[in-house]
């Protein structure tokens, strides 16, 4: 049943008034579709039958009525032009996925940057244009009769063959803005675009770092110049292959009503539930074919989601629950800078860039908690507590977020002392893992990282969540226990006590901070710092907590989910994304001559029929514990036999 926000709900006169008022409800005004391509059944899957489907390409303009409460939250909507009604129009691209025979679940993604990602990570093939929708790939999506829509939210996006959102410009409105570069290389001249357009040419200074972690440098005006309001010119002056910051300061004009992009999902998917018009393409004899939705997004729109829920999106703006689910894929504790005058919604903090960009700032959990160091209370899910519509959630980190998106937060006060989970909320982390992989990856050596990488692919994992969370929406079936590192259990630990001595990892002590940064007229300002813990490490090196897919739970190798900058030498000299892998000896006496306490292939396992068996079993475990579906166990069982 779904849940209204029943203190929100219009007043009598607005009922009685319906017809009048339908724009409000009704905030997709028209669902043009551009393109319907046909996808035609596969004979046989790894997962069954995969039945016939079609992609549908569309335009959709849509409606927000600024009085209404639950679009308060939306920054510089009472400065967006109006239409004649008094409402604020947009518009956004959606691509669907409909399968002949629907099962009922919605699957709703937030693009990367314009980039569908969630359909090649559950079917097992390369991104391609849009996703690689026109793959068969195992075949996961369409063998369980789930639906997609992939909804164009950022406002910095031009619509075209990414998806993005056209999202009104707030009227009468300056401020200030920075955008940073990272130039690797000298280049004579390179014109690089502005975020924003420049409203006072003077206002504008560079500066550059040789590292995103250095002290910034005034560049001289004989080294850039201004081309026109939207874009700079730079001579760089670094040196082959390094990773020099470049950072223009200037007060900015024209900022576009950015949190739009949020209503464009919030009332895109709404409509596609419960619409029963013909508009709706996921409509049969007046009834939306849609009995149920679950919200996605990987990394950045990982981080989207997050934002999404933070800011009460997931009221309609009927005063309906807009999604049942939410599986955030690898965002740590992190938000996006989306909803703010001149934000940038592509901003990622990380070792080698936009570190001081207001992403990762409290709250970071999310049940409600008081800040340390600001005295604030908040958190994510206040919101929609207040409305009665809170979904339930799985998020899902890989390692390195731990190390380098601070996902220790998750599950700290910013004391560093341990909380739980609220009863809604489920969080698992992946052993080893790096931020991504592709489903084919394998390990590989690069000269801006330490260690070879590691080779651990999230696909499986990601399958079963999402079989899980329907479940669990579907028929109150409860998922999997969290599988978090816990202070509590003493698997979440700082930095020092992570690894037993010895082992041979080049690890000194790097990892992203956790910084309270107050963003200010004249730039970025750190005022404090939070503590942030990691996986605690087992005899090996790989961690204790987490879910354990056969390479680790059956090891040959240590997994770690970071990896130093080659040379680092500052705490935050982490490759961005990456994790790593050293690989045991292969006899007795190559680890005695490397003074390695690690064993040894031959010390661990009696012969390669042993290993298998053991291998095969862990994927077994991992099924019983629903957290791997029957038909991935060839595939986890391979990857592990693939290392050697």
């Amino acid at each position: 049943m779904r849940i209204t926000c029943p203190n929100l709900r219009r007043v009598t006169f607005a009922i009685l008034m319906a017809s009048a008022c339908a724009p409000c409800h009704a905030v997709v005004t028209h669902f043009k579709i551009v393109s319907r391509t046909a996808i035609p059944a596969a004979s046989s899957t790894r997962f069954g039958l995969m039945q016939a489907a079609e992609k549908i390409t569309a335009h959709v303009s849509l409606e927000v009525d600024p009085a209404d409460p639950r679009n308060s939250v939306i920054v510089d909507l009472d400065r967006a032009p109006r239409t004649a009604d008094g409402a604020v129009s947009f518009e956004t691209d959606v691509i669907l996925l409909r399968p002949a025979q629907p099962n009922g679940l919605l699957v709703v993604e937030f693009p990367n940057r314009g980039n569908s990602q969630i359909y090649s990570v559950l079917s097992d093939i390369d991104h391609g244009e849009q996703g690689g929708i026109d793959q068969v790939g195992n075949g996961f999506l369409l063998a369980k009769g789930y639906t997609l829509a992939i909804v164009g939210w950022q406002g910095d996006i031009a619509p075209g063959k990414k998806l993005g959102a056209s999202l009104p410009l707030a009227q009468n409105v300056s401020g200030f803005s920075r955008d940073e570069w990272v130039l690797p290389k000298a280049s004579a001249k390179e014109t690089l675009p502005l975020s924003w357009p420049i409203k006072d040419p003077a206002s504008a200074q560079l500066v550059e770092r040789p590292t995103e972690n250095s002290a910034s440098v005034t560049v001289p005006h004989s080294r850039w110049r201004l081309l026109d309001d939207r874009h700079v010119e730079i001579t760089s002056q670094s040196a082959a292959g390094s990773h020099t910051v470049y950072e223009l300061r200037y007060i900015a004009k024209n900022s576009a009503v950015m949190g739009l992009g949020f209503a464009a999902v919030r009332d895109v998917a709404s409509f596609l539930e419960h619409d029963g018009s013909p508009s709706n393409p996921l409509a049969r004899d007046g009834h939306s074919l849609i009995t149920r939705s679950i919200v996605t997004g990987v990394s950045q729109s990982g981080r989207a989601v997050r934002d999404f829920l933070y800011w009460g999106f997931n009221c309609d703006q009927g005063g309906r629950r807009v999604f049942d689910g939410m599986l955030p894929i690898i965002p740590g504790s992190r938000r996006s800078f989306t909803n703010a005058r001149f934000a940038q919604p592509r901003r990622n903090p990380g070792p080698e860039a936009d570190q001081q960009y207001p992403v990762d700032q409290f709250p970071f959990t999310y049940d409600v908690l008081k800040d340390s160091l600001s005295g604030r209370e908040d958190g994510l899910l206040l919101r929609c507590r207040q409305t009665q519509t809170c979904p339930k959630i799985l998020e899902y980190d890989s390692e390195y977020e731990f190390w380098g998106s601070r996902a220790s937060l998750n599950v700290t006060d910013t004391h560093g002392k341990a909380i739980a989970l609220p009863d809604n909320v489920r969080a698992y982390m992946l052993a080893g893992a790096p931020h991504s992989n592709p489903w084919n990856a394998v390990s590989i050596r690069t000269p801006r990282c330490a260690m070879p990488s590691s080779p651990i692919a999230f696909g499986p994992v990601i399958r079963a969540l999402l079989v899980d969370l329907d479940d669990w929406i579907h028929s109150g079936t409860l998922p999997p226990a969290s599988r978090y590192p816990s202070v509590a259990d003493g698997t979440l630990v700082p930095a020092h006590d992570v690894f037993p001595p010895g082992l041979p990892l080049p690890y000194t002590g790097q990892h992203m901070r956790a910084q309270w940064i107050e963003q200010t007229e004249t730039g970025p300002i750190v005022k404090g710092e939070y503590p942030v813990l990691f996986p605690k490490s087992d005899p090996d090196g790989n961690s204790q907590a987490g879910v354990h897919l056969p390479q680790v739970a059956v090891p040959r190798a240590t997994y770690v989910g970071w990896s130093p900058q080659t040379g680092a030498t500052g705490v935050q000299d982490l490759c961005d994304h990456a994790a790593g892998m050293v690989p045991f000896a292969r006899t007795k006496a190559e680890r005695t001559a490397a003074n390695d306490p690690r064993l040894s292939l031959e010390e661990r396992y009696k012969s390669r029929e042993q290993y298998e068996a053991q291998a095969l079993r862990s994927a077994q475990s991992l099924v019983t514990e629903r957290l791997l579906l029957k038909e991935d166990i060839d595939t986890v069982v391979a990857a592990a036999h693939a290392v050697e």
